[in-house]
């Protein structure tokens, strides 16, 4: 069973903890893991993407893998701002468009990618699954 941390790191906004081990839980399952989640606002996401991954630009989630032996341990950040923005854009709540960026950003940690156009369709495809199992139960 994966270990979750959750630090809110945004100066306005708050994830509950109890939610966001609910959608790493609905990556990972019973595998040993862990997992830190860091809901950040878009200049700290820009700034993490800029120093650790030479990105100049914002982004919505940044994945990190730690360890993969003899567990697998990783971060995740969660830009709180552009998840709101995208709610609004793709017409969904603002709590499942969280939902998805953790799911996305666990998905790295467990081997997705999302470069050619087939890898970004099976981690689509993986995010749809896991964000219906989510909220239709």
């Amino acid at each position: 069973m994966p270990e979750v941390r959750v630090f809110n790191a945004h100066r306005r906004y708050r994830v509950r903890k109890a939610r966001v081990e609910g959608y790493v839980k609905q990556v990972f399952g019973t595998r040993k893991a862990l997992i830190t989640v860091v809901f950040v606002d878009s200049q700290r996401c820009k700034s993490i993407n800029r120093t650790f991954l030479r990105h100049n630009y914002v982004t919505d989630v940044i994945s990190f893998c730690l360890e993969t032996s003899p567990i697998l341990e990783g971060e995740v950040y969660v830009n709180l701002d552009r998840a709101r923005a995208q709610a609004r854009e793709y017409n969904v709540t603002q709590t499942n468009e969280i939902a998805r960026l953790v799911i996305h950003g666990c998905l790295h940690l467990a081997g997705y990618d999302d470069t050619t156009t087939a890898q970004r369709a099976a981690m689509k495809a993986a995010e749809d699954k896991a964000l219906q199992q989510l909220f239709t139960h």
